[in-house]
C-alpha cells in the first residue's frame, strides 16, 4: 500500500511539474511562496482528475486538494473488522514511520522548496478521520 501511494506520489509530481514554468536562482520568500501556490494548486488539480483511483485492496485515493503550499491527500482504507479505535491505537506509529520516511525520501526536492505533504487516512466503513501525517523538511531531518 505504501508502496504504491509514494510510486502515484512521485508519477503526480513528475507529471505536472513538466508543465510548470519555475523560475531559478535567488527568490525572494514572497515570490517562492506564490510560485509554490501555483505549483500545489495545478498538482491537486491534476492529480484529482482521475479520483478515486484504488491503490490495493485496502486502500483507495479519493482527494487531493492544496492547503495553501501543502498538498493534502486523502485515503480511504479498508480496516476489516477492525474498529477506529483499534486501528488508532494499533497502526498510527508503525504508518506514520512507514510514510513520513517514503515522503522523505520521494519528495525531497519539493520539500526543500517548502512545498510540504499531508496525508489523511478515513474509515471507508466509519468515514471518521484516523490519521494525518504531515510532513515538511524538517520533519525528514535525520531520516
Amino acid at each position: 500500500m505504501k508502496k504504491i501511494a509514494l510510486l502515484l506520489l512521485a508519477l503526480s509530481i513528475s507529471l505536472f511539474s513538466s508543465d510548470i514554468k519555475t523560475k531559478t536562482g535567488e527568490f525572494p520568500a514572497k515570490e517562492m511562496k506564490k510560485q509554490n501556490l501555483e505549483i500545489t494548486e495545478l498538482a491537486a488539480k491534476s492529480i484529482s482528475k482521475d479520483l478515486p483511483t484504488v491503490i490495493d485492496k485496502y486502500t483507495t485515493l479519493t482527494k487531493v486538494i492544496n492547503e495553501d503550499t501543502t498538498l493534502v491527500w486523502t485515503f480511504e482504507i479498508n480496516t476489516g473488522a477492525k474498529s477506529d479505535e483499534t486501528v488508532r491505537a494499533e497502526d498510527h506509529s508503525r504508518m506514520k514511520k512507514a510514510i513520513t520516511k517514503g515522503i522523505c525520501q520521494s519528495s525531497n526536492k519539493f520539500l526543500k522548496a517548502g512545498i510540504n505533504t499531508s496525508y489523511i487516512y478515513i474509515s471507508a466503513k466509519s468515514k471518521a478521520k484516523l490519521f494525518r501525517f504531515d510532513v515538511t523538511q524538517a520533519t525528514c531531518i535525520g531520516i
